[in-house]
C-alpha cells in the first residue's frame, strides 16, 4: 500500500516489515514541524543511546520494547505510548519484535 495517497485509511504496522538481525525505518511523512517514521525491530536490535533536540512520542504499533529514558527503563507493549523529552539521553531496545510509530515534533 502506498503512503503517498494522501486521505486514504492505512494499517501502519503493514507499511514496514521486519528484517532479521536489523531495524528498518520508513518515514512516512516529514515537514519544517516535525516527522513521522515508521520503525520495525527484529528482536535484540536497538537503537543505542542518544539525545534528540525536541520531543518525540513513541507508539507502540505491535511486540515489546524497553525505552530508557535518562537511565530509566520502561516496558512497553502493543498499544503503549512514551514521550522521550528533548535532550535527554535515550535508547530503545526490542524485548521482542516490534513495530513502533515515532513522531517527532520541532518546536
Amino acid at each position: 500500500m502506498s503512503i503517498t495517497a494522501k486521505s486514504q485509511v492505512v494499517h501502519m504496522a503493514e507499511l514496514v516489515n521486519y528484517q532479521e538481525g536489523s531495524v528498518v525505518s520508513r518515514q512516512i511523512t516529514k515537514a519544517d514541524a516535525g516527522n513521522v517514521t515508521l520503525f520495525a525491530f527484529d528482536i535484540h536490535q536497538g537503537l543505542s543511546e542518544h539525545t534528540a533536540p525536541f520531543d518525540a512520542l513513541v507508539h507502540i504499533l505491535e511486540g515489546e520494547a524497553e525505552v530508557t529514558i535518562s537511565g530509566k527503563p520502561f516496558q512497553l507493549k502493543i498499544g503503549d505510548a512514551i514521550i522521550m523529552p528533548a535532550n535527554e539521553p535515550h535508547a530503545l531496545k526490542a524485548v521482542q519484535k516490534f513495530k513502533m510509530l515515532l513522531t517527532m515534533i520541532r518546536a
